[in-house]
Formats: C-alpha cells, sequence, structure tokens
C-alpha cells in the first residue's frame, strides 16, 4: 500500500492556468482542526470576493465537515477549496481523510433532542450537493458545492 500524497502543513493560495482559485490545508486531527480551518480559509474566501453571508456559510461547512473528520475518521484530515474563475461560479469544498468511509446516505437524522448528529442536516441544508469517495491517493474525500453567486 503507498502512502498518501499529502500538502505541506502550510497553507497554499495559487490560481491555476484556468483561472480557478485553489487552496489546501493540512490539519492536525484534533479538536482544534475545525477552528484552524475556519481561521485560515476565512482571509481566502474574503479574496475571492465573497459577501460575508457567503462567507459565513461556508465556513460553517467546512467546520461540519472537518469535525465529522476528526470525530469519524481516521488522520489525516486535509481540506481542500476550489473556486471558479469568476465571483458567480461554485465553491467547491473538499475534505479527505483516513477513513473509514462513511456512506452518506447512512447518515441519521438528529432528533430534535440530539446534542450532536446535526452535521449532516446542515451540510445539506446550505449545499445544493454532497458527496463521498475514494481519491486516489488513498484517502476518503467528502465534498459539498456552494453557489457562490
Amino acid at each position: 500500500m503507498t502512502s498518501p500524497t499529502l500538502p505541506s502543513s502550510r497553507p497554499m493560495l495559487h490560481a491555476a492556468g484556468d483561472g480557478r482559485r485553489d487552496f489546501g490545508l493540512l490539519l492536525d486531527h484534533g479538536p482544534f482542526a475545525p477552528a484552524t480551518a475556519r481561521h485560515q480559509a476565512r482571509p481566502v474566501l474574503t479574496s475571492w470576493g465573497l459577501d460575508e453571508e457567503q462567507i459565513y456559510d461556508t465556513l460553517l461547512v467546512i467546520s461540519e465537515l472537518v469535525t465529522n473528520a476528526v470525530t469519524h475518521a481516521l488522520p489525516p484530515v486535509v481540506l481542500h477549496l476550489h473556486a471558479g474563475a469568476d465571483n458567480c461560479g461554485r465553491i467547491q469544498i473538499h475534505v479527505s481523510d483516513g477513513g473509514p468511509q462513511t456512506d452518506p446516505a447512512s447518515w441519521a437524522a438528529a432528533r430534535p433532542s440530539d446534542e450532536h448528529g446535526r452535521g449532516a442536516a446542515i451540510i445539506s441544508a446550505l449545499t445544493d450537493g454532497t458527496g463521498a469517495a475514494p481519491d486516489g491517493d488513498g484517502l476518503i474525500d467528502r465534498w459539498a458545492d456552494l453557489d457562490a453567486a
């Protein structure tokens, strides 16, 4: 078995040749990962021209995906953000982890009295699509698409 290919532990921001904007971040597999992801992603989203409501929604989805990775999967936890060249495109959020792979359909709906278990419902409510699949590097990629228009 080969080791997964991981980005540097330092945040990366670069523009691809086709005008897309990309950001990647290797996170510690621990309780501070969601806050670190939000803290590092906010200035990137701002630089991409998102308004405060779009940033809030995107950060909430990032936080929920990273929390799920830290809570339910093995390390590593890697955040990737992708945006189109214009400000009217989609924001794609990818959080890769070491598995085990969870079928998104198995995410049970939370009861109102539950303290945990609302992440999947929040993600579904704020996004246009979600999914999970092996990423080819030995990790499981969980993704969500948001309309940034």
